[in-house]
């Protein structure tokens, strides 16, 4: 019986000191630690703010939807492998690859058609078109594009937004950084944001 007891007690010790250290010591250390200037904004999501109110996240990439196609004023994303159509938009809390091998005849089917839609939409030839501008990246919120990418959208968003491409090849530079697949890469939202800031009349 006190050889029970003593077991007991031991187990209820052990009990309330890993309740202790893990559910109230190691949540408090790793809330202190993310309040540590230069580390706070990446640990709350690193939240885009812009005139006070969120508009986004500078890690996660949510292809903008125009109010009118034929009048489509931004730049746009990768695709996302959670979207319903071949371009999407896709899911944003939904996060995850497609699982399809390189010759899986679905999705060569759809790389085939997204790259038909974004020659179309860029007004180029389908070889013209980026790899990354057809292919989905492993999280399916990638929110950054390669520059080639970028370089190919210009004409349509100046035709749009009424800017000189001049002017929006500067903002694709300005917004250009090490954070590519491998490459220097191009955030999208940031990309948008200063589009926006530079034609007023951007919806």
């Amino acid at each position: 019986m006190n050889t029970l007891l003593k077991q007991s007690w031991a187990g209820l010790r052990l009990l309330l000191a890993m309740t202790v250290l893990l559910g109230v010591v190691y949540p408090l250390g790793v809330w202190a630690l993310g309040r540590i200037p230069g580390l706070q904004d990446r640990a709350e999501g690193s939240i885009v703010m812009q005139h006070g109110q969120a508009v986004g996240s500078s890690l996660i990439g949510i292809d903008p939807v125009p109010a009118d196609p034929g009048h489509d004023p931004w730049f746009h994303t990768r695709p996302s492998a959670s979207a319903k159509d071949a371009l999407g938009p896709g899911d944003p809390a939904t996060s995850g690859a497609s699982s399809k091998g390189p010759f899986n005849e679905d999705l060569v089917k759809t790389i085939d058609q997204r790259k038909e839609l974004i020659a179309q939409r860029e007004g180029v030839r389908p070889d013209q078109v980026p790899a990354d501008a057809v292919t989905a990246s492993s999280s399916g919120l990638d929110p950054a594009i390669s520059v080639a990418y970028a370089q190919l959208q210009v004409p349509r968003v100046a035709r749009n937004t009424g800017l000189s491409e001049e002017k929006v090849r500067q903002l694709v530079a300005a917004n250009t950084t090490g954070d590519g697949i491998g490459v220097p890469g191009v955030n999208v939202l940031m990309l948008d944001l200063a589009v926006r800031s530079a034609d007023p009349g951007a919806h």
